[in-house]
């Protein structure tokens, strides 16, 4: 019930923000907030369900945190139906922005041609950004998977991702949180 209230309420302020702007933006930001909190707090303790139905308004805002745990969430089936399409989108929107762990999660997508098509190039490059700011256990992990998809690759194709990931700058949704 709580849930739904929520929903209706952030409904009701994106309308409103069309007749107040200023206000009705600073308000939809803070419950755009508030929402990845619970969220996040409902992924913490396993409630896939209740992650899932609390990303998805700040996702489609543009929440790049909210973004990569519905990538994971349909990648897995985890509370949300199973589906590689959707999880490339929200890795995409995720990765696009700079997120770390969209950016893996797409890498992994690339390196497996789930939900986009396989493509090395494309996967060295996600892992390679991920890896860059990830930090401790995670980075060391983060490396030696960008490095075992080099193996899949040439030389021209490895030099390719590693100019991609060079020049490579974060596209940050207009109502995005960072």
């Amino acid at each position: 019930m709580k849930k739904s209230i929520a929903l209706i309420a952030c409904s009701l302020l994106a309308i409103a923000a069309t007749q107040y702007p200023t206000q009705a933006r600073q308000t939809l930001d803070a419950l755009t907030a508030l929402q990845v909190k619970k969220g996040m707090a409902a992924f913490n303790r396993h409630d896939y369900a209740t992650a899932g139905l609390l990303l998805r308004l700040p996702a489609e805002r543009g929440a790049s945190e909210a973004q990569a745990i519905l990538c994971y969430l349909h990648t897995y089936g985890r509370g949300v139906p199973q589906s590689y399409d959707q999880a490339a989108m929200w890795c995409h929107r995720s990765a696009e922005q700079g997120n770390a762990q969209g950016q893996y999660m797409l890498g992994l997508l690339y390196n497996k041609g789930h939900g986009v098509q396989e493509n090395y190039v494309q996967a060295y490059k996600w892992l390679n950004l991920a890896a860059a700011h990830a930090s401790g256990p995670r980075r060391d992990f983060s490396y030696r998977i960008r490095d075992s998809v080099a193996t899949k690759m040439s030389p021209y194709q490895l030099s390719k991702a590693q100019a991609l990931s060079v020049e490579w700058q974060p596209s940050f949704e207009p109502s995005g949180q960072h």
